[in-house]
Parts: C-alpha cells; structure tokens; sequence
C-alpha cells in the first residue's frame, strides 16, 4: 500500500487531538500509535514477514472498540490490507475470507466518515479499490463457481465506475489495485474461452505474460500449433521470472496466479501437434514433475512417446494416465479415467475390453473436450476388433468431432483396411 500523505496527516490530527482533549486518555494514544507503526512496517518492508502482519492485525482490532464512528472505515480497510497481505503468505482461506469481511466492514461504515467528510466539501464515495479488494479477497477464500461469478461482476461493476479519490486509499495505489481486477477478469474470460474478452482485460498488463498466453490459445485453436507454443514459452517464461523476484508488490501478490503444470502441459501438447515430439516429451517431464497427478500430462506424453516410437514407454503412461484419473475421482467413476485405461488395452490389442472402456467412458462423466475423443476410440476399436460392417462409417463420422490429439491419420487407414478385409476378421493396428 503506497505512502498516502492524506491518510497519515488525518491519522495524526487524531492522536493530537486525543493527547490535548483528553489528556489521561494515554490508553488510546498508545494503541494509535502502535497501530500506525505496525502498519508502517508491513508497508515499508521489501519482503513482507508473516509475523508483521500479523501484528498489524492484532493492533488494528485493539482500536476498534475506542474508535470513533468516522474512523471505523479507515482502521477497518487496514486491518483488512494487514490480513490480506498474511493471506498472500500463508495462502490459508480463511485468512482470506477475514481480510474480505473488513474490507467490507469499511465499505458498511463508510457513511458516517461520509458524512462528516461532507460538512468540508463534497460528499467522498468509497473507493473502487475497497471494492475491489474485498472482491478479490472473497474470491481467493473460496473458489467455487459462485463465489467466483459474484466476484466477477463485483469487479466489473468496480472497473466501470472507478472512484479512486479517496482519503483511505492512495490514488495511484487504488488505480493498481483495479488494474489487477481486470486482469482476474481476463482470467475469468479465459476460463469460460472468451479469447477476444480475455485479449481486452490483459491489454492494460503486458509485461504480465497473460496476453502472450491468450495469444497462444488463439493460434492453438487456429491449429497454427508452432506459433501457439512459442507464444506459452514467452508466456512461460515470464511466469518463471517473476517467480524468482524476491520482492514482488502487493498487487503482484494478488495477482491470478498461472498453473504452471497446466501451463507446461499445453505447452507440450502444441509442441507434439507442431511435430516436435522431443521437446513435448522434455516439456511434459517438467509438468509431471510439477505436477505428479496430472492425468493429462501423462497422456499428453503418452501420444508424445507413441509419435516417437517409443511403445512401451507410451503403454506406462496410458496406465499413468488412468491411474491419476481413478485416484482424483469419486467412487472411480471417471470417464476420463476409463478413457486412457482404454487407449493402453487398444495399444495392447485388446480390442473388445477396450471397446468396453471407451463405452464406459461414455457412460460416466468426462470433460466435454474428450468426449468427442471418446466416442471415435470406441469406434476405432470396434473396427479393429472386426466390426467392419457395422462400424466403419460410425468411425468416418465420428472424426469430424475429435481433438487434435486424437489418432486421426491411423484411423483412416484402419477404416480403409477394414472395407477390403470385412471377411478375414480383425484388423491389426496399424503404425
């Protein structure tokens, strides 16, 4: 939180105040100025220490129940900027979910300082920044779909009106703090695959990383694959550099945090559709190692290794692949799951306990991105167990519908060995 002259000018004709009123009240006076000074030290310090924040905390609450009504926005925002700091530490919810709640104990208590802000000029209104970070705060303490669909339109209605004159927050800091809402609105919209959105809630933040990442989203979705994973490594890298900064600013702290296993593993799965297979294979070791239950790495790398040749080393991770899957879900009753144990009985040639996977794969629930996927390998492996007749032209049709993963080429040749073989009985696999 910037150095706000206004603030600390008001926060000392309060203790002058005090000290000349009410000489005995040294309890206040004491507590004031603790207060300040720990607040101080959280706002001065190049790396931020939990234990100060903590602090800061404790002495912000020890002013609430002597404060008067005008200046309960003011200590309330700080405690709640205190804890919000600790919470970018320890990451815990709750500490969140307690920065949330001053944050709008600031915002509910705002009119009596209003009020008595307005018998000197015109009325104040509360900052877009308070706003701002209690949506944000909100958001980080619990991030089902709710809390994160209230928190968007609380910080779209925040980037459209902004206030940021104000006596409790600092202009220019209120000002960052709303460029990095709308970098959460970007990465909202990229969650939802609003790509154009996404471009203009990040265009305010380029050194971020993000618009390079939605512009390989954009060139991966065009299947132009090599530019889609140069734009995640500039997007990567950056990413990797500001982790290695030692003191990152508040707002940084606060800032929608990339997955960095997720982010290898698109990285690697553009590399192996750009016909790299080499790198997708070094790119996926790096996700998996971030990330050690990640089905889709596993079978990202598992197409990686089949395009390199390396059998067996594909067959592990189709087994890995499922195996995370199983574990990550409810009473086993993963498609996705089913899906990849499926893909490493085709590649034993097992075609009809195969078949019997993808079907189940079908039958439980599965990311609407595999299902396509799903349906043409149960397909695939009924016409290379030697259902020629009945499910060749299933398969023909069910590629238009699949990924860019999906086994498009070995398809075709199968489905064209199959119309000329309907009498000798299954069909190999073909390389």
């Amino acid at each position: 939180m910037p150095y706000n002259k206004g603030v600390r000018v008001w926060i000392f004709t309060i203790l002058w105040a005090s000290a000349l009123g009410a000489a005995a009240d040294e309890q206040r006076l004491a507590l004031a100025l603790k207060a300040q000074t720990d607040l101080d030290r959280v706002e001065l310090a190049a790396v931020p220490q939990l234990r100060d924040a903590v602090a800061c905390v404790q002495s912000q609450a020890s002013l609430l129940p002597i404060a008067m009504r005008e200046e309960l926005p003011l200590i309330h925002y700080h405690k709640g900027y205190c804890a919000l700091l600790g919470a970018t530490i320890t990451h815990n919810s709750g500490e969140f979910r307690a920065a949330a709640e001053e944050f709008d104990k600031a915002v509910e208590s705002w009119p009596a300082r209003a009020l008595v802000g307005a018998r000197n000029g015109p009325q104040e209104t509360v900052s877009s920044g308070l706003r701002m970070l209690a949506a944000i705060a909100r958001m980080e303490a619990s991030g089902d779909d709710a809390a994160r669909e209230r928190a968007r339109q609380e910080i779209t209605f925040a980037t459209e009106s902004p206030a940021c004159f104000s006596s409790v927050m600092a202009p220019k800091f209120c000002e960052a703090v709303l460029a990095t809402g709308r970098q959460w609105l970007g990465w909202m919209a990229l969650g939802r695959d609003r790509l154009d959105e996404a471009s203009r809630d990040f265009a305010s933040a380029p050194e971020s990383g993000w618009p390079a990442w939605v512009a390989g989203r954009k060139a991966f979705a065009g299947r132009a694959y090599r530019n889609a994973a140069g734009e995640y490594r500039r997007a990567i890298d950056t990413w990797t550099s500001a982790r290695q900064e030692t003191a990152p600013s508040f707002t940084a702290r606060l800032s929608p945090p990339p997955d960095m296993a997720a982010a290898l593993a698109d990285l690697g799965g553009a590399q192996l559709l750009a016909g790299d297979a080499a790198a997708a294979i070094a790119t996926l070791d790096a996700a998996i190692k971030l990330n050690q239950a990640a089905a889709r790495a596993y079978y990202l790398r598992a197409r990686a290794h089949e395009l390199a040749g390396q059998a067996e080393a594909a067959l592990a991770d189709y087994n890995m692949a499922s195996r995370n899957a199983f574990a990550s879900a409810q009473d086993l009753a993963s498609g996705e799951a089913h899906l990849y144990r499926g893909m490493s009985l085709f590649r034993r040639k097992d075609y009809r306990r195969a078949e019997d996977e993808f079907a189940s794969a079908l039958n439980f629930e599965i990311p609407a991105a595999l299902r396509g996927d799903a349906v043409a390998w149960r397909h695939l492996a009924a016409v290379a167990g030697g259902s020629c007749r009945t499910s060749r032209e299933y398969l023909e049709q069910s590629l238009a519908a699949v990924s860019p993963y999906f086994p498009k080429e070995e398809a075709r040749t199968l489905s064209a060995a199959c119309a000329t073989t309907v009498a000798a009985g299954p069909v190999g696999a073909a390389k």
